[in-house]
């Protein structure tokens, strides 16, 4: 299995491209690292709006995030839709295609969901096998991200970061760290998330997501509608102060701000990465 990415240059800090702001990106061509889509949006469509990715392609760098891989689930591996997505990956010059480490259905109906996997031995060798036949497929390596949780499995027999790290091991695959999604699950679950994060291997970590949350006092629902949290900002400062120069990218799926908001956030982050002063009436502290 070999990387079908050739442009090794450091990706940097990126933003999830959105349809509403497409346009924008266009014209004024945003002092943005990269951009990450969704890749099931881009996968089956052929007209104006792959054709404007296209043409963004030419001049950032793209990374493809799917929803729908479905990595631990138990239907047979959709090869039609891995197809598809190495299509566009090849189209765009995907630097990274990423995916969650969860499961979406079951007998071939999609519950647009991500939902939990059981962590136990016998879940980590159905993934890893799964996740080396998607490599060999896809031709180069698959990142994986820990996804969000709101329940868990009691036959569960290790802690989801021993999971994620002995899955990197075992198959090969890189990790896509959301550090807002540790947080999340940290607080609906009652564990340390900074245990979490130490426990991970970081020189696997090839993306880390940032995003926002909504927190409704008894559980947190990892939202994507509104600037990073507080919390998520210093578990990130933990990160960065571990493993400088993973690159970087803000979530934001729903209320969206103009673009400019999106870029104001992520000088946060590359201001808490450097380790800078945050500009006064920012809302994060430095």
């Amino acid at each position: 299995m070999t990387s079908a990415a050739t442009d090794h240059r450091p990706l940097g800090f990126g933003v999830g491209l959105r349809a509403p702001h497409m346009d924008h990106v266009r014209r004024h061509r945003p002092a943005v690292d990269f951009f990450e889509v969704i890749s099931e949006n881009f996968m089956d469509c052929a007209g104006g709006r792959r054709r404007a990715l296209e043409g963004i392609a030419e001049r950032h760098p793209i990374v493809l995030h799917g929803v729908s891989l479905s990595i631990g689930g138990t239907d047979p591996l959709d090869f039609g839709y891995l197809a598809r997505l190495r299509d566009l990956a090849g189209a765009v010059r995907a630097r990274l295609v990423s995916d969650h480490v969860c499961w979406t259905g079951v007998l071939g109906r999609n519950t647009h969901d991500l939902l939990p996997l059981p962590f136990t031995e016998a879940a980590l060798a159905h993934v890893t096998g799964r996740v080396r036949v998607v490599q060999e497929f896809l031709g180069r390596r698959l990142v994986l991200e820990n996804p969000s949780t709101y329940v868990g499995f009691s036959a569960s027999t290790m802690p989801e970061q021993e999971f994620m790290a002995r899955l990197v091991q075992d198959s090969g695959c890189g990790l896509l760290l959301d550090v807002n999604n540790v947080h999340v699950s940290a607080v609906n679950h009652n564990f340390d998330p900074v245990d979490y994060l130490d426990a991970l291997p970081l020189d696997r970590v090839e993306q880390i997501h940032l995003a926002g949350h909504t927190d409704y006092g008894t559980h947190i629902i990892d939202t994507h509608d509104g600037p990073v949290a507080d919390p998520v900002w210093d578990l990130y400062r933990h990160v960065t102060e571990r493993a400088a120069g993973i690159p970087t990218l803000l979530e934001w799926d729903d209320r969206l701000p103009a673009f400019p908001v999106l870029e104001a956030e992520l000088d946060k982050a590359r201001r808490v990465a450097a380790r800078t002063p945050v500009p006064a009436g920012s809302d994060l502290d430095a």
